[in-house]
């Protein structure tokens, strides 16, 4: 008898044990799981990539904020087709290399127009996927 009152406790106290730890607010990640790591920093070269940029900012602006730090090449703020706004980013190439490290320590995380921006080396377009052939005919059922 003494022994089942004894389990009986000790299966209570587990699950408010169990129920507790599910109803934590703290978060302790498992042990051997690996953090994710930073992006990796793209090769320098002589054009940025720009992001945050405001819905508002034009090319000139761009163009005139990049140019107090060197030779500006091409400055370049992708819009929408349709609105002609900003999509948020937008490109600068420099003459020299040395002019776009300038460029990324002077407006990385700089406001243009009300927003903050942030500039680093623009990575290389990725190919894109070779075509796939569709080999059943259109009007075929299968």
């Amino acid at each position: 008898m003494a022994l089942t009152l004894r389990a009986a406790a000790a299966a209570a106290a587990g699950s408010t044990r169990g129920l507790s730890r599910l109803f934590s607010t703290s978060f302790i990640p498992p042990m051997n799981s690996a953090t994710p790591s930073a992006r990796e920093q793209a090769e320098p070269s002589t054009n940025l990539f720009v992001s945050g940029l405001s819905k508002r900012t034009t090319t000139e602006k761009l163009h005139e904020a990049f140019s107090q730090f060197g030779e500006v090449v091409h400055a370049r703020v992708v819009t929408d087709r349709v609105s002609g706004y900003s999509k948020g980013f937008g490109f600068v190439k420099y003459a020299t290399l040395e002019d776009a490290a300038k460029g990324i320590e002077g407006m990385d995380g700089k406001f243009l127009d009300g927003w903050v921006i942030f500039a680093e080396y623009a990575r290389p377009r990725q190919p894109p996927p070779p075509p796939q052939i569709n080999v059943a005919s259109p009007y075929s059922r299968y």
